[in-house]
């Protein structure tokens, strides 16, 4: 078959020929590869720098993808063998039938963001109906997601805060009900939020930045102190864009009711995790098929590997590689 063949960790994959995977237990099921998107996990883990890279090379990247099994049915799974290839072996129990009406490059781009956007709100930040959300780093290809998940979650208001100007413009388009740029004065942005906070408070932040942006809103969110009741706003880092580090004051976290939590998979208790895939991920594709939610996404060939692999999702794209 043709796959994406990783030679030497730290080099691209480059386009070529691939031994036919073959099941080895009955749990097993070989599907035919329709696309597979090109995720930083899979960057990582093809660097070499992931703690789950070692391995016997050559081998073929891709932890997850869509396909088409023997039976002719749609569905997006995880690999126990590389993805990005024209075959690949996947878990029979584990596979997810996708609905009519999303196509194979939108299906295959979605679960990751799923895991940035969806698990975060849901199971470390406990969305509710009526909630107002602050997203922090709004122009990235989750970002824009996390925005109309919200909206699907039921959110009554949406804040969205980025640096690409142009993303930014069609925020409100995607359900946005506010727009902050982060190229304004820390002044201007702590003002902002401050102002938004005090006509109807915060009450999640799901932040893509950390560093600098995130130091900036904590500040803003802060309380008052004696004889003020803050509400409570749960801050949820999910990356850290504009840094690993700030520098958080004890009095910021003692005169507000703040709380601070990380969603990744560290984070996630097994039954979230289990959500994921029997609940969560299936209710958002239902959404995306339904028109409810929207994202960009550039598709390239799978000949065209090598050249793509480098490329990053800055313009708010996510790269997915289609196998014919």
């Amino acid at each position: 078959m043709k796959a994406a063949v990783l030679h030497q960790y730290g080099n691209a994959p480059v386009f070529g020929d691939f031994p036919d995977p073959v099941p080895t237990h009955e749990n097993e099921v070989l599907i035919t590869v329709k696309a597979a998107s090109i995720k930083n996990l899979d960057k990582a883990r093809a660097s070499g720098t992931h703690y789950s890279s070692q391995g016997v090379l050559p081998a073929v990247p891709g932890v997850d993808g869509v396909g088409v099994l023997a039976d002719g049915t749609r569905v997006y799974a995880m690999g126990i063998t590389g993805m990005i290839a024209e075959q690949a072996i996947v878990d029979r129990g584990k596979c997810i039938v996708l609905p009519d009406g999303i196509t194979d490059a939108d299906a295959a781009a979605l679960p990751n963001i799923v895991i940035g956007a969806s698990l975060a709100l849901c199971f470390r930040a406990g969305m509710q109906l009526g909630k107002t959300v602050l997203i922090n780093g709004a122009t990235g290809v989750t970002g824009k997601a996390a925005i109309q998940i919200a909206k699907c979650y039921g959110a009554r208001r949406v804040i969205a805060t980025g640096r690409n100007p142009e993303i930014l413009k069609t925020l409100p388009s995607l359900g946005a009900d506010e727009v902050i740029s982060l190229k304004d004065s820390d002044e201007e942005i702590s003002k902002r939020i401050k102002a938004l906070h005090a006509e109807i408070p915060i009450d999640i932040v799901i932040d893509y930045t950390w560093g600098h942006p995130a130091s900036l809103i904590l500040n803003a969110l802060k309380g008052g102190g004696l004889n003020h009741i803050s509400s409570t706003v749960k801050f949820v880092t999910v990356g850290s864009m504009a840094g690993d580090q700030i520098s958080i004051s004890s009095g910021l976290l003692r005169s507000s009711a703040i709380e601070i939590l990380g969603s990744g998979f560290g984070s996630l208790s097994p039954e979230a995790l289990q959500k994921f895939g029997s609940e969560v991920l299936p209710q958002t594709m239902q959404w995306m098929a339904e028109g409810r939610i929207k994202i960009d996404t550039e598709i390239v060939h799978l000949a065209d590997i090598e050249q793509a692999w480098n490329r990053d999702d800055s313009n708010g794209r996510r790269l997915v590689v289609v196998m014919r």
